[in-house]
């Protein structure tokens, strides 16, 4: 080869491939202005400083069905660590198999959420996890009762002692909730999003990037941004137009029924989109079962615009990029009841 004609190959390659990777950096540049990769470390929680064996305990806790008055649920029921961290359900199955009214969030990353619930409820983890076991169609159980269960057996007394030293009394309602929030702070997916975020620009395909594209371009990033890509505030359902009742129920008015402010009425906390491939059906009435079904009313309702099929197919191989590595749970050996603790019940309470 000729070294004139050499010397222009390579430096054309070269300038195609500085172009490619040109287009990366500018492509990563704009995506960090709107989204945060997942830290590599459990993130710290308010009032709540995580040991290992908080952690330990609240896996216990997390996975142990005693907590719930009939001895069958347990936080695991609705948010199986199995399946994406939720159920599967179009709404949960809890107490006397009674139906809750809403889908179940996934628990995976929730510590990232600026609230926990459709509504935003409960301000945290810790709140959250003392809510379903409490509700009459999930766990049906009383502060009293779980205290009294989990002083019956030894074995977790002594995990409450380990796990809270500087307390004279450390089994009681508020800790095993801190045990619960402890244990779902490790429960962090790192998927290839966050790879590609941090500079590998192979950890995403062609189609993935240009579902990114798609994503920023089409104003989907207004509510679904930053390190939960979602769950960060709260907005309207039906912002331009909205939906059937089949997805958006009248009588269920979101943040309304904690506000009791007219704004409020069909104002739900954004979803969090990690791991979305693997928590249908979708939104809080579960009734789409179908990820690119979900885009587009998303897209209809919230943006006003309908999605061409490539758009909705590549924006979908976007939010496959967002699965993550789930973190090795190891299923817990749990405490064996005594003659002390509490019988199990199916009974349901009539409400007041």
């Amino acid at each position: 080869m000729k070294p004139v004609l050499k010397t222009l190959l390579i430096t054309t390659a070269a300038a195609l491939f500085m172009g490619t990777a040109v287009q990366a950096d500018e492509l990563r540049d704009e995506a960090i202005e709107y989204f945060k990769p997942l830290p590599s470390t459990i993130p710290a929680v308010n009032d709540n400083p995580i040991t290992d064996e908080k952690i330990e305990l609240g896996k216990a806790l997390f996975f142990d069905p005693r907590l719930s008055a009939s001895g069958v649920f347990s936080c695991n029921s609705c948010h199986n660590l199995a399946t994406g961290g939720d159920d599967n359900l179009e709404t949960s199955i809890g107490h006397g198999w009674q139906k809750g009214p809403r889908n179940a969030p996934t628990a995976l990353n929730a510590v990232f959420n600026i609230a926990q619930f459709w509504d935003g409820r409960a301000e945290d983890l810790k709140a959250q996890a003392k809510g379903p076991v409490q509700a009459g169609v999930e766990m049906a159980n009383t502060p009293e009762n779980v205290v009294v269960t989990l002083n019956s057996m030894p074995q977790y007394i002594e995990w409450f002692k380990h796990a809270f030293p500087d307390e004279a009394e450390p089994v009681n309602f508020d800790n095993m909730a801190k045990a619960i929030e402890a244990f779902e702070a490790t429960l962090i997916t790192p998927a290839p999003f966050d790879a590609w975020l941090n500079g590998d620009d192979s950890a995403m395909s062609d189609d993935q990037k240009a579902g990114l594209v798609a994503f920023m371009d089409k104003g989907c990033i207004a509510c679904h941004n930053g390190v939960n890509v979602g769950g960060h505030d709260y907005y309207p359902f039906g912002l331009i137009e909205k939906p059937g009742a089949d997805v958006l129920p009248e009588g269920d008015k979101g943040r309304f029924a904690v506000t009791e402010t007219v704004d409020d009425e069909y104002v739900f906390r954004a979803a969090p989109l990690r791991n979305i491939a693997l928590t249908a059906p979708y939104f809080h009435s579960g009734k789409v079962w179908d990820l690119k079904v979900a885009v587009q009313i998303m897209s209809e309702s919230q943006l006003g615009e309908e999605l061409g099929e490539d758009e909705a197919d590549q924006i979908v191989a976007f939010l496959n990029s967002l699965t993550g590595e789930m973190p090795e749970v190891t299923y817990p050996i749990l405490p064996a009841e005594t003659s002390a603790t509490p019988r199990p019940t199916a009974e349901i309470m009539p409400t007041e």
